[in-house]
């Protein structure tokens, strides 16, 4: 790849997504741009990005595929103790509607079936429990993938217990399915985090992990601002592990006792 077409793809991506890709990472650029001319029928990464140029739609086609980041089932397993031990059977007590849980960037679906999973044995033990469980990505074949709920034998070995995997998944030839009751679960729906926020309502407990530190610099302010505002008063927002709002917005505080969790401010709450 040539200096200016790096400079072109890197521009496209954070303009569309606000990922701010290494352009010193020419393999992985390459790489995966050659993934997608082949399937569109380009001749060649050069004929692909001279379309991204002159089309939207295949600038896009270059997002989704440069935007992809790693992902598995409970990952870094921690936040997931919190969700299913400390908020959720706090929420149970505060609230006489349906919990509202979001997966924003879940990418492949695996943080959203592990999510779903947890909701599930939350209700066996607790009758009557309400959760509506949403799932987000800004890349449409990702989530016809978390739609599915098909994976790989590599994919479910990461992560998966195996008392969860003989439970709740199907061998589908070589694949293995997430089972109907919990693909039924989960609502998916196609948000880009740079977009206006508003219309997705109010959650109790917003999972954004690991996509905060992926976006280039002045956007990561902006977008946990309205992820905060997208919060009930007294809810959660969960980022990865070493992602921090300190110094980015002051809309929102850590949650002692709970790394990567985060709430309201008090004076945003007292505003609200």
């Amino acid at each position: 790849m040539r200096l200016d077409e790096i400079d072109a793809v890197c521009r496209g991506v954070r303009a569309q997504s606000g990922v701010e890709l290494d352009p010193t990472k020419t393999y992985v650029l390459e790489t995966r741009l050659a993934a997608v001319a082949r399937r569109e029928g380009y001749d060649g990464v050069g004929d692909l990005i001279e379309a991204m140029r002159l089309d939207e739609g295949v600038m896009w086609l270059a997002t989704e595929a440069l935007t992809h980041s790693e992902t598995c089932f409970f990952r870094d397993r921690t936040p997931f103790r919190h969700f299913r031990d400390e908020m959720l059977p706090s929420l149970i007590g505060r609230r006489d509607r349906p919990l509202r849980v979001w997966s924003a960037g879940c990418s492949t679906g695996q943080e959203a079936y592990s999510l779903a999973m947890m909701i599930d044995e939350a209700a066996e033990a607790a009758p009557g429990l309400k959760v509506e469980l949403f799932a987000s990505d800004l890349s449409e074949r990702r989530l016809e993938k978390a739609r599915s709920g098909l994976y790989t034998q590599f994919e479910v070995q990461r992560g998966l217990p195996i008392r969860q995997l003989v439970r709740r998944f199907e061998k589908v030839d070589e694949l293995w399915q997430a089972g109907s009751r919990l693909r039924e679960v989960v609502r998916w729906r196609k948000i880009n985090l740079m977009a206006e926020l508003k219309p997705v309502g109010h959650f109790d407990v917003i999972f954004c992990r690991n996509l905060i530190s992926m976006l280039a610099p002045e956007f990561r302010g902006p977008v946990l601002e309205k992820l905060a505002r997208a919060l009930t008063a007294d809810g959660w927002l969960v980022l990865g592990a070493d992602e921090t709002p300190k110094g980015l917005t002051d809309q929102l505080h850590p949650v002692a006792g709970w790394p990567g969790a985060f709430g309201k401010s008090a004076d945003v709450r007292a505003a609200a």
